[in-house]
């Protein structure tokens, strides 16, 4: 698709200056966002920056056939056309520029509550406090889960419609771990800044804090020396590595396949245990700073890496080969919560959870970031769209990140990890700086807007399990709901990393 003159395109990591965004009239902004999309273009992050009784809206495009992001933006005051009919990925975007700016999207055919934000009526509104959606019938009946859980887990609540056994509909409310970090960004760079992006989603800390500091070295011009990729690259595989393994011995706990749930659940461990041998963390806290890493990689720690990962290697094959060996697991694996690829395409979903349907979309490869422009990692997909087949992508990725990581171990660069020092130059002023990376959960999307003195008066963070919550909800139906908690791990979202 050629895209009209006034769209402006950046690549990965890279800035341009706001003022070199065009002001598109309402009708032109809506007309390209569907144009782009019909066209294959997904969208990365669509907000709302209030500026006095206006608000501007920004549309971030990617398209992964020549790795381009498309920046729009428009300007409106009351209202604006909701989209969300037409392109379902734009229905929560468009719910939490409601709320978020007060701004109404004119036919939005469900608007509700994202976060629970004051914004709206001024006061603040309990979470889960709202109109429910409900199917008729005198054999119909509802079933409520949470916000308080069984388990170890973050509150969320659950409203399914049933007949039967049978799921109608699933309704997912959040909110309940809304701790306000966007807002709390903004006025920065703050110190506390670094470590806010770590906790964005705490078992995606390495994902969230690239992104953030990919967004850093594009406004500061900072460049990252090639060990300091590498050294990146090891800590996002291993976190990708700890949470797919968890997922794995998860998911056969679900389905009471203990042998494999056992297995994993310790060597879930080990991954992280690599992750506190680099950094001190185990979930990688301070391992990844502007400029390349706050720690190094000697050649005893490489040494001992290599050996962890071989040991490790071969324990995780024979838990895995449990699993697929066994008939009973596969029953309950297959054809279980199937989601088509067409689905998932107009929901726009992301990560393991697109890559099960069979969609090759992973940010490593279509938007090349950090040790990724020089060292790619094959793209796995699996066809079904089911549980089974977001098991199997989980597991093909954990053996390629395996390879990876043994060699870019086997060949690490050479000098410094780091380039300059924390807060070495100020953010550039009037930019819009972006930057993708590929969380274990999916794509996960920064994007910064600096004022005219440097600080941020917009940074916008949209982690996987934006997009991927309504394709849980749409997973479920016509499943049964005893189902539900081996749908809900295959997925495996975060509350918090929506809840921003």
């Amino acid at each position: 698709m050629n895209l009209p003159k006034e769209v402006r395109t950046i690549h990965n990591g890279g800035t341009i200056f706001l003022d070199d965004l065009p002001l598109l009239p309402e009708e032109l902004f809506c007309q390209i966002l569907l144009d782009a999309i019909d066209h294959g273009w997904r969208v990365l992050s669509y907000f709302g920056l209030p500026e006095g009784d206006e608000v501007t809206l920004f549309g971030l495009l990617g398209y992964k056939e020549d790795g381009l992001i498309a920046v729009i933006r428009s300007r409106v005051r009351e209202s604006f056309p909701s989209l969300a009919s037409l392109c379902p990925q734009l229905q929560l975007f468009e719910r939490e520029i409601w709320e978020q700016c007060g701004i109404v999207p004119e036919g939005h055919p469900w608007l509700k509550p994202l976060r629970f934000s004051p914004l709206i009526t001024g006061e603040r509104q309990l979470p889960g406090v709202m109109e429910q959606y409900r199917v008729e019938g005198g054999e119909v009946h509802e079933v409520a889960v949470g916000p308080v859980h069984a388990g170890i887990i973050e509150p969320g609540h659950f409203r399914f419609q049933c007949h039967g056994e049978e799921v109608f509909h699933l309704e997912i409310s959040l909110g309940y771990q809304h701790r306000g970090i966007e807002a709390g960004l903004a006025g920065g760079v703050h110190r506390r800044t670094i470590f806010q992006m770590e906790t964005a989603a705490g078992d995606s800390t390495i994902g969230h804090t690239q992104a953030h500091c990919m967004v850093m070295e594009a406004l500061t011009g900072r460049r990252v020396p090639a060990r300091g990729e590498a050294l990146r690259g090891i800590a996002l595989e291993l976190e990708r590595l700890a949470n797919h393994t968890g997922d794995l011995g998860a998911l056969a706990g679900d389905v009471g396949y203990l042998p494999t749930a056992s297995f994993c659940g310790r060597i879930r461990g080990e991954f992280l245990n690599m992750t506190a041998l680099l950094c001190g963390s185990r979930f990688g806290r301070g391992m990844v700073r502007p400029g390349g890493t706050g720690f190094d990689c000697s050649d005893r720690q490489r040494e001992e890496l290599l050996r962890r990962i071989e040991v490790t290697r071969r324990e995780l094959t024979v838990a895995v080969e449990l699993l697929w060996s066994s008939p009973s697991v596969m029953a309950r694996l297959e054809k279980s919560g199937a989601i088509t690829l067409k689905d998932a395409e107009e929901l726009g979903l992301v990560g393991p959870a697109m890559r099960g349907c069979g969609g090759a979309r992973d940010t490593r490869k279509d938007f090349p970031f950090g040790i990724y422009r020089m060292k790619q990692i094959p793209t796995v997909t699996a066809a079904g769209g089911d549980v089974h087949g977001r098991v199997l992508v989980r597991w093909l990725e954990t053996e390629r990140s395996l390879d990876f990581i043994q060699e870019l171990l086997g060949q690490l660069p050479g000098g410094g990890c780091r380039s300059g020092s924390l807060g070495a130059s100020p953010p550039a002023p009037g930019m819009l700086a972006v930057a993708l990376t590929e969380g274990w959960r999916g794509r996960i999307c920064h994007v910064a807007l600096t004022d005219t003195v440097g600080e941020f008066k917009k940074y916008k963070i949209t982690d996987p399990s934006f997009f991927n919550w309504s394709g849980l909800a749409l997973a479920l139906r016509g499943e049964q709901i005893s189902d539900f908690p081996l749908c809900n791990k295959s997925f495996n979202l975060s509350y918090c990393g929506f809840d921003l």
